[in-house]
């Protein structure tokens, strides 16, 4: 007889990149503030492993939405480029410190715990509030440079910092802050512009989390062969659940899993 019990060990991880895939797909929510507290709360992931692996899951899963919004001309590449300006060092600079301040392995898991319990309730009440902060006419093409350069560089170094920490940060915080932050930017070119500056946080988030030794390669593996099909599927039923529900719903789950891991 065939021997499936390896089955037991994959089959729900593959389920919850399935699910956590169709979620994205169907509301645009970034997939790190749900995938990192899943694997904590519910697989026992160390805090580590699961921000270090949903980095390079995120960098993989938002490339291919980074290169459709930048053929549909939905990126606006100057708020790219000063998001990057902060975020990228940012992120160095963190990883620079998890590498040389000798931390132990429970204190940084600690520091990483108390990060979500923080991230998680501000990505909530960013997806509920990004709907409010959209509803403004779109700026007409009058070829000036968008505003706020400086406030868009500290926020992206703000970015830069929660991202490589949580892994959280980068979808519903970052287009509820832009679209406050440029109000008559269409709300395409916001989630747009988010999507395409997600792609070299997390990549560089990523592979330095892997050179630290935070990544687990087969997690990554088995989480995209359920996420992939989840996405797609997620997308091509876009629209069959109203936003006004899904988004609150969203927000209360992830406030739920601040309060599991703060009790965890």
């Amino acid at each position: 007889m065939i021997d499936l019990g390896w089955a037991a060990g994959f089959l729900p991880l593959i389920g919850a990149g399935f699910g956590v895939g169709f979620l994205v797909g169907l509301t645009g929510v970034g997939g790190g503030a749900l995938m990192t507290p899943l694997l904590i709360s519910s697989f026992g992931v160390t805090p580590q492993i699961a921000v270090g692996t949903d980095l390079l899951y995120a960098s993989i899963t938002k490339t291919a939405g980074s290169w459709r919004h930048h053929v549909s001309d939905h990126v606006e590449w100057s708020i790219v480029f000063r998001l990057t300006a902060g975020s990228i060092p940012a992120s160095l600079i963190l990883l620079a410190a998890i590498a040389f301040i000798p931390l132990n392995t429970a204190a940084l898991a600690h520091w990483i715990r108390m990060g979500l319990i923080v991230a998680l309730p501000l990505s909530g009440l960013a997806l509920i509030l990004y709907p409010i902060l959209a509803r403004t006419p779109e700026r007409e093409a009058d070829g000036k440079d968008p505003p706020h350069p400086m406030i868009t560089v500290l926020f992206g170094v703000a970015l830069g910092f929660l991202v490589t920490l949580t892994s959280v940060g980068a979808g519903a915080i970052g287009v509820s802050v832009l679209a406050a932050l440029y109000p008559h930017l269409p709300a395409k070119r916001i989630v747009g512009s988010d999507v395409a500056h997600a792609v070299p946080l997390t990549l560089v988030g990523g592979f330095g989390h892997l050179g630290l030794g935070h990544v687990d390669l087969a997690l990554l593996g088995v989480l995209l062969m359920g996420s992939i099909p989840g996405i797609l599927l997620g997308a091509r039923l876009a629209g069959a659940a109203p936003d006004w529900i899904l988004r609150p719903v969203l927000g209360i789950m992830l406030c739920y899993a601040a309060w599991v891991l703060f009790n965890k």
